[in-house]
């Protein structure tokens, strides 16, 4: 298992127990006690943990002051999923489409997925993905940043300014998550912030498409982000509860079920 793996899957534990142990990890990973000591040294940095003696507890007050995890390691999360999701979702896009694509960890991974020749404009308000896209290299996307205040925690650009820019746009798709999916919060994310940059683009798009694992249908959000009479699809992975779901017929919502391979 490689470092950015232990480090995700770390992160997911403390989420469910909110403390881990040096020892513990060590023999559930089989590296030595140093190797999960520097893994935590990291993951500390990045504003996840706070370490302790002989382990590490969830940084709850860095959690709360950005209702999520940094974009660092919200990015290595559940990535089986987010690359199955992705792949599904890129196969939506044509050439010649302007699409939308916020700052959530899962958009970065539709890059991968975009083949070289189907020209794209990708609209956003993500340095993290802009970054990703120079790293990816591909000639046929072209890019147009919604500038606006820097928020370092997840790279992100925000307030008036991608508003008024993305006034200008129309675009014929819009890619982005949330932070939950329940049938009494509907669609609710973490940031008052950017919300209205995606209500916007929302509002403004052609299509819209929430790209979700399925452990979004289990959170819940701080902030109102849309109905789902608003959204025309969600793509989610094959560990999402189809029956739980049933409700989302009621309100026009297709749901696609990515699988590995497809």
């Amino acid at each position: 298992m490689l470092g950015f793996e232990r480090k995700a899957e770390i992160a997911t534990m403390l989420e469910e127990s909110g403390m881990v142990d040096v020892t513990s990890l060590s023999g559930r990973f089989g590296v030595c006690r140093e190797t999960i000591r520097r893994d935590l040294g990291e993951l500390e940095r990045e504003g996840v943990v706070k370490r302790t003696h002989g382990g590490a507890v969830l940084d709850l007050s860095a959690v709360k002051a950005h209702a999520e995890f940094p974009v660092a390691v919200r990015e290595i999360q559940r990535q089986a999923e987010k690359l199955v999701i992705c792949r599904r979702a890129a196969s939506m896009i044509e050439d010649g489409d302007t699409v939308f694509m916020d700052n959530s960890s899962t958009t970065l991974y539709l890059l991968r997925y975009l083949p070289r020749g189907r020209r794209v404009c990708i609209l956003t308000n993500s340095l993290k993905l802009i970054l990703e896209a120079v790293r990816v290299g591909n000639p046929d996307i072209q890019l147009v940043c919604l500038g606006g205040e820097f928020k370092a925690s997840n790279m992100s650009f925000s307030g008036a300014i991608p508003q008024r820019i993305g006034k200008d746009y129309y675009p014929g798709k819009a890619f982005m998550s949330c932070a939950g999916i329940s049938e009494r919060q509907m669609l609710a994310d973490s940031s008052a912030a950017e919300v209205e940059t995606k209500r916007l683009m929302i509002e403004r798009s052609h299509e819209v498409v929430i790209l979700a694992d399925h452990t979004k249908f289990e959170n819940v959000g701080q902030v109102f982000l849309a109905d789902f009479t608003a959204i025309d699809c969600i793509v989610t992975d094959s560990g999402t509860d189809l029956k739980a779901l049933a409700f989302l017929a009621g309100y026009g919502t297709k749901l696609v079920i990515a699988e590995a391979g497809t």
